[in-house]
């Protein structure tokens, strides 16, 4: 199982989308919606800052203050909204407000629900990705990071299902046209980008290198 396929089984899982439910007032049906579309463009986001060693140690040091080994759905319960939404204008930098108000209008939601919503999973989704790093730093990254340590990490490769819309557009590999999220991202990321690029960035192996490099 590969980063996002792992963060999309812990934060969508029943009693995750039940605590963020009970936080925000929205149906479950429509946070796990989001939480499916969001995921991979957080992650992918994060790839992004992690691309350089200066972004990639800052990104270590958040980690470490987000150490938890409490079930999501009790970390999404005490969530410190503030403290996430912080954590999600970080990532997202000065993109914030393109990005969330493309994920409302794709998700058919208010823009605030939408930043309600994620800024109280951000904590949750942090902490989950330091359990992740700290497992990939106990794999034998002597001679780098490679597939088969990655599939170690998570026990194989699956790749996530890329359903319709705007996941299937990020997951496929292809050119984002039109407007909303998907051209957004395509103009952020490169539209053209090879697809084999893409799911590296989407998949976690790409941000999970940068991370796992700086603790050799």
């Amino acid at each position: 199982m590969n980063l996002l396929n792992m963060l999309l089984g812990t934060l969508t899982s029943g009693s995750s989308v039940d605590a963020l439910a009970g936080k925000t007032g929205l149906s479950a049906a429509k946070l796990t919606k989001l939480l499916t579309t969001a995921l991979p463009v957080l992650l992918k986001f994060l790839t992004k800052n992690a691309s350089s060693a200066g972004g990639a140690q800052s990104l270590l040091g958040a980690l470490a203050g987000h150490k938890e080994t409490r079930s999501m759905a009790e970390q999404i319960g005490d969530a410190d909204e503030q403290d996430g939404l912080k954590i999600l204008n970080h990532i997202l930098g000065d993109q914030s407000e393109s990005v969330l108000s493309s994920l409302a209008k794709d998700n058919e939601m208010e823009r605030a629900d939408v930043t309600k919503a994620l800024s109280n999973i951000a904590p949750a989704m942090m902490s989950g990705l330091s359990a992740a790093t700290s497992s990939a730093a106990k794999v034998d990254l002597s001679d780098g990071l490679d597939l088969s340590d990655v599939m170690g990490m998570f026990g194989g490769a699956a790749k996530p299902s890329s359903g319709g819309g705007l996941l299937g557009g990020l997951l496929g590999g292809g050119k984002s046209s039109g407007s909303g999220l998907g051209g957004l991202l395509g103009g952020l990321f490169g539209g053209g980008s090879d697809a084999k690029d893409d799911d590296k960035d989407l998949d976690g192996s790409a941000l999970l290198g940068a991370l796992t490099s700086l603790m050799k």
